[in-house]
């Protein structure tokens, strides 16, 4: 029997014990894999080392639960199966096979982590490769970049100007809109306080009038204090009207000295800028007059050295030609040679760029992944905060907002609930001395309020009266022997509310008094900078009326010296010519009539039937525009196709090139100094020398085409156009000549 009872005992402490070890055993963890990003990355060892640390982890837990089992195992052992061999031989072939299946996972694990590590490996070699190309690309775009860089400064310099003259006007244009938005926001100001003030005025004329009827009902009982009362207010009004004069004539005095310390300072701006103004434009002008005398002397000289160099320049082209394609040749075989040994040097330091790379990105790449954590969380922290911050915001508006509310209806509602309670006061009659005291004190608040919303302009005057109003309450309430306190403790809480209220809005008149004031004299300074702006435009407009007027002249003078070359150059060419036919002459003098006719038609053949088809480097095209930013464009855009390029700044200009070097091609604009498009073009079809040329004009005026095609233009383009169609017609012109058209 002891036995037995030993055995059952020993039963239930075995399940008592696993019961609650299967209560307090924790929940099984969650398995966390590493996981790979494909926006991220990889980087081998971290991920080898993570998997290492797992897979230690799986190994100290499984080793763990294999503890724990054993030592449940000697614990629980009941002593039926103490020398039970089947358990035992269960209990040990589980655990074999737990451990098994535990190591076999984990090799599973571990071939993943090395598939994932090979994986790592592959993803940073093309990194690598990548970096590398990039890396190439972006000098091959410098060097690139480095070749435009001479024209891009050109068309900056060009742009800046543009862009000065557009930030002049657009500055103009904001002043206007700002002094507009000034005006419309004094309108609206203006409005918003005529609102305001007959809202004002509709709830004193409300509250008067309950005042003058609650009056007319009380005025038996009230007359002799309110006499006494009248006398005192009378007396502060007169001391608060002086104080207003004096304050008012004071604020005139600073106003106007102010005003005129700002005129003193205006004036003193305006002479300041008159002077520098002045000053600059003399020096300009003296530096315009410098430049012009000394294009004209260069250009005189280039005239003199282009004649002399005409001759040689011929010469000297063909000596370069052959030297560059000796020169070329040799520069191809050096270009060969460092250009296989940058290879092998390029391959060598990209195999050390890759090694070093591939270690800087494994370990910026755990740097990264760190920061990207801190910033989340950092994110996170702020983006709660804001929202916090924002809920709070919003929570004071409508709080804010329901107070004001709240003190309106307050105040509607304690008009309404005083005038009740009067009636039923007075109805009851119960303590006749206290409700006398109470309706006294009560129309002596109301008044006081009237008087404070009346007196809003002044801030300072309101808080006195409130003060006065408050004194006169417990003087009141003290010669009442204290026995309305209750009422007086209302009564204070009610003038209080209306204290608050009136400096509310007198801090509120005074601020749009104040922003008035400076609203007026901001626009009293803005008139007076914009008449010294018009005064000082004028004079520019003066003095660059007068530099007009002064190139005008300068040019008229340069066009007339440029039409006598071309009359001069013209004269010679002629007499050239008619020497050539006298020559022609008397060399088919023995021929035939027919013949020598013939021979004659065909010498005096235009130009353009005699052309020979010519190649791109062959052809010249000369441009004129006074712009430098449309001659640079289009000097690209002809050079790169592989064109020669003149560049005239103007028509005068291109007249003189064209009488040193003949184009094959003429390029216009139609507005230029000096001489315009169709002036220019009426020039070259005038010279029998030069009437072959095709000349093909810009123009984003569509009016203009009788009046090209009247002076002799072949083609007329308009603006913008398409780089395509300006070279077609420039070939078309190499292959057919002025015919084509």
């Amino acid at each position: 029997m002891i036995l037995i009872a030993v055995l059952v005992g020993s039963v239930l402490v075995v399940a008592l014990v696993r019961r609650f070890k299967s209560r307090a055993a924790p929940p099984p963890a969650i398995r966390q894999h590493f996981t790979i990003d494909d926006d991220v990355a990889v980087d081998p060892d971290t991920i080898a080392l993570a998997e290492r640390e797992r897979l230690d982890a799986l190994r100290s837990a499984a080793d763990e639960l294999e503890r724990a089992d054993i030592q449940a195992n000697s614990v629980l052992e009941t002593p039926e199966t103490v020398l039970d061999p089947a358990v035992i031989f269960r209990a040990e072939d589980e655990r074999i096979a737990a451990h098994m299946a535990a190591r076999e996972k984990a090799e599973r694990e571990a071939a993943a982590a090395e598939a994932l590590r090979l994986e790592a490996d592959r993803l940073a070699g093309e990194e690598a490769a990548r970096l590398e190309a990039e890396r190439a690309a972006a000098e091959l775009a410098a060097n690139i970049d480095a070749k435009v860089m001479a024209d891009e400064e050109a068309l900056l310099i060009e742009e800046q100007r543009l862009a000065e003259e557009d930030t002049a006007r657009r500055y103009a244009k904001r002043m206007a809109d700002e002094e507009a938005a000034r005006i419309e926001a004094l309108r609206v100001a203006e409005e918003e306080r005529a609102r305001l003030d007959a809202a004002h005025q509709a709830l004193d004329t409300a509250a008067r009038a309950e005042a003058q009827r609650v009056a007319l009902e009380d005025e038996d009982r009230v007359q002799a204090l309110r006499a006494a009362e009248d006398a005192a207010a009378q007396r502060e009004a007169e001391r608060v009207a002086e104080e207003e004069t004096a304050r008012a004539q004071a604020h005139a005095a600073a106003a106007e000295l102010a005003a005129r310390l700002e005129a003193e300072r205006i004036a003193a701006e305006t002479a300041a800028r008159s002077d520098a103004e002045g000053a600059a434009a003399e020096e300009a002008a003296r530096a315009e007059a410098a430049r012009v005398a000394l294009e004209e002397a260069e250009r005189a000289e280039a005239a003199r050295l282009a004649l002399a160099e005409a001759a040689r320049a011929e010469a000297e082209r063909l000596a370069a030609e052959e030297e560059a394609h000796r020169l070329a040749e040799r520069v191809a075989l050096e270009e060969a040679a460092r250009a296989e040994a940058q290879r092998i040097a390029r391959e060598e330091e990209a195999r050390q760029a890759a090694e070093q790379a591939a270690a800087e990105e494994a370990a910026r790449v755990e740097a990264a992944r760190v920061a990207a954590q801190e910033a989340e969380r950092i994110a996170l922290e702020r983006a709660a905060a804001e929202e916090a911050a924002r809920v709070e915001a919003q929570r004071l508006a409508s709080e804010e907002a329901a107070r004001i509310e709240a003190e309106l209806v307050a105040l509607e509602e304690a008009a309404r609930v005083e005038a009740k309670r009067i009636v039923l006061e007075e109805a009851a009659r119960a303590e006749a001395q206290r409700i006398a005291i109470e309706e006294a004190a009560r129309l002596e608040a109301r008044r006081a309020a009237d008087e404070a919303a009346a007196r809003a302009l002044a801030q300072r005057l309101a808080a006195e009266e409130a003060i006065r109003r408050e004194d006169e309450r417990v003087a009141a309430e003290e010669t009442a022997r204290l026995l309305a306190l209750r009422l007086a403790e209302q009564e204070a809480a009610r003038v209080e509310a209306l204290r608050l209220s009136a400096e509310r809005l007198a801090r509120a008149e005074a601020e749009r008094v104040a922003a008035k004031e400076a609203a007026r004299l901001e626009a009293m300074r803005n008139a007076a900078h914009e008449a010294a702006r018009l005064e000082a435009e004028r004079e520019a407009a003066a003095q660059a009326a007068r530099l007009k007027a002064e190139r005008a002249a300068l040019a008229e003078a340069t066009r007339a010296e440029a039409e006598r070359l071309v009359a001069a150059s013209a004269a010679r060419l002629e007499a050239k010519r008619l020497a050539a036919e006298a020559a022609a002459a008397e060399q088919a003098a023995a021929e035939r009539a027919a013949t020598a006719q013939e021979t004659t038609g065909q010498q005096r053949a235009s130009p353009a039937a005699q052309r020979v088809p010519k190649a791109a480097p062959e052809t010249l095209v000369m441009i004129a525009d006074d712009s430098k930013v449309v001659r640079v464009k289009t000097n690209r855009m002809l050079v790169n196709n592989q064109f020669q390029v003149q560049q005239a700044e103007d028509g005068l200009d291109a007249l003189r090139q064209i009488g040193e070097r003949m184009p094959d091609v003429l390029i216009t604009d139609v507005e230029m100094p000096g001489m315009n498009g169709f002036e220019l073009t009426q020039h070259l079809r005038n010279d029998p020398a030069t009437a072959h040329i095709p000349v093909i004009m810009i123009s984003a005026e569509e009016s203009y085409g009788p009046k090209a095609q009247e002076a002799g233009v072949d083609i007329l383009l308009g603006k913008p156009y398409a780089d395509d169609v300006m070279l077609a017609h420039i070939q078309r012109f190499m292959r057919e000549g002025r015919a084509a058209t």
